[in-house]
């Protein structure tokens, strides 16, 4: 994250820069050489059309800005850079409508339009399926047309197009359908088409959905407990093969989104704990009573090989709930991180050269 944002730091100088440069005292007769380009260009659009409008009068020449342009700038990204960097890459603070965008295995689905105000649905509980768990598809089709009784469903491989599982959706109120699709075939990513009969005429809707493999199970928590300015909250996970993991999940406090944790770990083939950790920045100062909630748990198995693909899993829809410890001794203070904060004083002093 600060290599991200010192690289998009560079890159605001180098464009504000040259932006003071063209339009610098210096420079009056390029910038005015663009202007005459620009000008003779317009004249020769409006002689081209049919009716020619009068010329508007000109206008007065905007200031040029002022040689603190790019200090002030600077200044702007520096600050900026100090507080993204205030929060460690492990726990940063969580809005609502945040915490409803990290939740990684939602399936949004897509509305098909039929002739008229007809509408064509297919919803599906997730996007993610573990091999071998029960694909349910349901269907809805609504307008004036007429529609047959059932529909069919086939999943096929994205890549090949081959298929490889079908079922009929079967009528089960008035303008819906659903059934089941088996996931039992090889993690990847796939094409599921469900086929209706409107009006005697087929129409199809395609979705996409993935296949992940079966990562292991969650265990539970252990005690947390804290550490230095950190909760630190243990996850139980037993794995199926030995690899390198990355955990994430959202903090709750009742229904308050308060922050979102990962951490990234070397997990062998045997029951291992990842310490999750909500950094004292995210939780100093708020007022939590009771219970605090670990939900949308996403494990990832990290490509071992370039080109080896991401594997998911999720922990229960559920989630966690257990009583935090005391947490009086946590302080709202920065994250401590040398390299950053090496990096956010040569901002400043780019800044205060200008």
């Amino acid at each position: 994250m600060p290599y991200r944002a010192l690289s998009l730091t560079l890159a605001i100088t180098a464009g504000v820069a040259g932006s003071v440069w063209l339009l610098s005292a210096e420079n009056e007769g390029s910038f005015r050489g663009l202007l005459q380009d620009t000008n003779t260009s317009a004249a020769q659009m409006v002689a081209n059309q049919d009716t020619v409008a009068p010329a508007a009068p000109a206008g007065p020449v905007p200031e040029p800005p002022s040689e603190n342009a790019l200090g002030f700038m600077l200044a702007s990204v520096a600050e900026e850079y100090q507080q993204t960097i205030r929060y460690p890459d492990y726990s940063v603070p969580l809005t609502k409508a945040q915490a409803e965008a990290y939740q990684g295995n939602r399936y949004h689905p897509v509305v098909l339009p039929l002739e008229g105000d007809g509408r064509f649905v297919v919803t599906l509980d997730k996007f993610r399926f573990s091999q071998g768990e029960p694909i349910l598809v349901v269907a809805s089709l609504n307008g004036r047309q007429v529609f047959g009784q059932s529909l069919s469903a086939t999943l096929e491989t994205a890549g090949e197009r081959g298929r490889v599982a079908s079922a009929e959706l079967e009528n089960a109120d008035p303008g819906y359908y659903q059934g089941t699709v088996s996931s039992d075939h090889p993690p990847g990513e796939y094409r599921l088409i469900v086929e209706a009969r409107v009006d005697g005429k087929p129409v199809r809707h395609v979705s996409s959905l993935t296949i992940e493999p079966d990562l292991g199970s969650f265990e539970g928590l252990e005690t947390a407990y804290v550490s230095g300015n950190d909760l630190v909250i243990p996850v139980r996970f037993d794995p199926e093969q030995s690899g390198y993991y990355a955990l994430s999940a959202q903090l709750y406090s009742g229904e308050t989104p308060l922050a979102q944790l990962q951490q990234e770990t070397s997990l062998g083939s045997s029951s291992a704990v990842i310490r999750l950790k909500a950094h004292g920045s995210v939780l100093a100062n708020r007022d939590i009573q009771g219970t605090l909630q670990l939900r949308h748990l996403q494990i990832r198995r990290l490509p071992a090989a370039p080109g080896d693909r991401t594997d998911y899993a999720f922990g229960p829809e559920e989630g966690y709930e257990f009583s935090p410890p005391d947490l009086d001794g946590l302080q709202d203070q920065p994250a401590m991180n040398p390299e950053s904060e090496q990096r956010a004083a040569l901002l400043r002093q780019l800044a205060d050269k200008f």
